[in-house]
């Protein structure tokens, strides 16, 4: 073997994001039951934050929410059938008001996340769902805090479940689930983060990025046909039971097909030219680029 290909030996692992939720679990958990956690080369981090790195190129494939994959898509090859999605309800994205969402308007909101999508697509229901343009900022995510300064609060993640699941109950506030509100108003599943490979790693590495999507694909199909196993164990490390986390991982929808795609392209066609990106942006796909 010719040496000169040592030092590309060592940088041959993928670079691969991981969001930190618990909605990505069930995409990672099968990783280590199948072995293929050790070809990859992990990053941890929110789901922001990750995005950042793989516009940057600090990794070569990831998690990158919606809002800033559509403002990329010329640099980046989605996989299919792959996303963190729902079709109805999502549970973990959430609008917590004191008020009926109606009597919003020039109300204090907080944004409780810097997820670019969440808060798009609350601020577009919001605004014409509902008609209303509340006065919105941004804070941690705390749902006790938040409700002395504003009157409404978007959360997403981990802190939307808890704060819909024990703390809006205890406190007397509403809960609208994003995903439900969505659906009841276009009839589609929602997409909230796609994984894509950088289009210059995938010229570099095709084999070795159909290998990383088929791993995925593999670790969510392992892990929904053992979901008990894989709640039961969450449950252990986090403020939720098993019984309520098999309920989540359930509800989500980690499918990326026609009708997800007919999701992106109708969110897409009311908030691309407020967001920085086409109305009428393309979304490139793994199989697509494969067989061209």
């Amino acid at each position: 073997m010719d040496n000169s290909a040592d030092g590309h030996q060592q940088r041959s692992r993928p670079r691969v994001g991981h969001i930190q939720f618990l909605n990505c679990m069930p995409l990672y958990w099968g990783l280590a039951r199948t072995g293929t956690l050790l070809d990859l080369e992990l990053t941890k981090d929110t789901p922001e934050k990750l995005s950042e790195q793989l516009v940057r190129g600090d990794l070569d494939i990831g998690p990158v929410t919606l809002v800033e994959y559509l403002r990329h898509a010329d640099d980046l090859v989605a996989f299919p059938d792959l996303a963190v999605g729902c079709d109805g309800p999502v549970m973990s994205c959430v609008i917590v008001s004191q008020r009926p969402l109606e009597d919003l308007h020039g109300a204090r909101v907080a944004l409780g996340s810097t997820s670019r999508t969440s808060v798009r697509l609350a601020q577009l229901l919001l605004a014409e769902r509902y008609g209303v343009a509340p006065d919105y900022y941004t804070c941690p995510p705390d749902l006790g805090v938040m409700m002395q300064e504003a009157d409404a609060a978007v959360l997403i993640g981990d802190a939307a479940l808890r704060a819909s699941l024990h703390d809006a109950p205890r406190l007397g506030l509403q809960v609208h689930d994003l995903g439900l509100m969505w659906k009841e108003w276009t009839g589609l599943p929602f997409v909230f983060a796609v994984w894509a490979v950088r289009k210059e790693y995938l010229a570099l590495e095709p084999q070795v990025t159909r290998r990383v999507h088929e791993a995925f694909l593999a670790s969510r199909d392992l892990s929904l046909e053992e979901v008990a196993k894989v709640a039961e164990q969450a449950a252990r490390w986090e403020a939720f039971d098993a019984r309520l986390l098999e309920r989540y991982f359930t509800t989500l929808d980690f499918r990326f097909g026609p009708d997800q795609l007919a999701g992106v392209r109708e969110f897409a066609r009311r908030t691309g030219p407020d967001t920085g990106f086409p109305a009428d942006v393309r979304v490139e796909l793994l199989e697509a680029v494969q067989h061209a």
